[in-house]
């Protein structure tokens, strides 16, 4: 279990998170996404004990990670993305070492043969790191971090420079430990995290700016569509359509052939059956159907922009207390901003041009 509250980190003036909170409970894998620069190396390195924090707290299966440090870091299994591996030592002198240095307690011949197997590097368990190619180097390192079966694993772009075969078999290899761990991965390939994480955590400008599974937060930022074309009286047919149950707007949308009318229909819940009942029912040929679902790309894009323009509004809003305030200090006018002076010049422009226009009416 992951508990993360309130944390924010400073670095001078430049705050990298902003009171992130946000808990992980159950075995599951876990998508950790956010554009260049939005804090997630910076989260990732809290949570693993590396960064001390400005202000909150992070609980790794109820350890504080600076209170009860050894406690805490005894719990998580990291790959950062770049594989803390030796190039001259052998995969079997690599995992000896870590496990010695790891202090783990089990039997060292059985733990390490289970973990190697269960990554695919057992037949690769005699050469030397330096001679693998990079997917069995990552494999290695995702070896080290399953050590002691630690009940979190943080996993830091686990398939970046991987073939597509590579990339595969490490997806299917994280899916399966997802079974049995806590798993955060965080990774720029989107399609990696939708194939692979159940729930999604999207940050940007060091917030949390989106929560949930996929499917949820497609419906938080864009209603689902559905395009449909159907031959019938086109009256009577919207009419018919927006009578559906989890129907929330249908719109034509013009002819598609004569006589065939093109609509589209916004929806809280697939629909598709009730449209085919609704043209049995009336006895409408249904000519064409196709569903049209925000993909993770729709949903990080619009999500990541929306932040960014809520975050400078907040910012603008926080610049003109500032000013206000020390306007307020030597008893003067706060002075406005460009571009504020810019939308007040937008503003008196449209009242001119409205004004002219309704002379032109009269």
């Amino acid at each position: 279990m992951i508990e993360v509250s309130h944390l924010t980190k400073r670095y001078g003036r430049n705050t990298a998170l902003s009171d992130m909170s946000f808990t992980v409970e159950g075995s599951g894998v876990v998508g950790f996404l956010g554009p260049n620069g939005a804090g997630k190396s910076t989260t990732m390195n809290i949570l693993t004990g590396y960064l001390s924090a400005t202000s909150g707290t992070v609980s790794i299966e109820g350890h504080d990670v600076l209170d009860d440090a050894d406690a805490a870091k005894s719990c998580i299994g990291y790959l950062p993305e770049l594989p803390p591996l030796y190039m001259d030592m052998t995969v079997e002198e690599y995992l000896d070492f870590i496990y010695d240095l790891k202090k783990v307690k089990r039997s060292k011949k059985e733990h390490i043969g289970k973990i190697c197997r269960l990554t695919g590097i057992d037949h690769v368990y005699t050469r030397l790191i330096g001679n693998l190619s990079k997917g069995y180097r990552q494999r290695v390192g995702l070896a080290q971090a399953l050590l002691g079966d630690p009940p979190v694993l943080i996993l830091d772009e686990p398939t970046v420079g991987l073939d597509p075969k590579q990339i595969i078999e490490i997806r299917n290899l994280v899916k399966t430990l997802g079974k049995s761990h806590t798993v955060i991965l965080s990774s720029h390939i989107l399609q990696e995290v939708e194939a692979t994480c159940g729930r999604i955590l999207i940050i940007n400008n060091g917030r949390l700016a989106a929560d949930g599974t996929q499917e949820e937060l497609a419906k938080s930022v864009e209603p689902q569509r559905l395009m449909t074309e159907i031959e019938a009286p086109e009256k009577e047919a919207k009419k018919a359509l927006q009578a559906l149950p989890h129907v929330e707007t249908v719109r034509a949308e013009g002819e598609s052939e004569p006589g065939v009318q093109k609509y589209s229909l916004d929806e809280s819940d697939d629909v598709r059956r009730e449209v085919f009942q609704l043209c049995c029912d009336k006895h409408w040929p249904l000519l064409a159907m196709s569903p049209r679902r925000n993909t993770l790309e729709d949903i990080f894009l619009r999500v990541t922009s929306g932040a960014d323009k809520q975050a400078e509004k907040e910012d603008a809003d926080h610049s003109r207390r500032m000013r206000a305030a020390a306007a307020d200090v030597v008893d003067c006018r706060v002075p406005e901003t460009n571009d504020e002076l810019s939308r007040k010049e937008e503003k008196a422009a449209e009242k001119a041009d409205d004004a002219d226009t309704r002379k032109g009416e009269n």
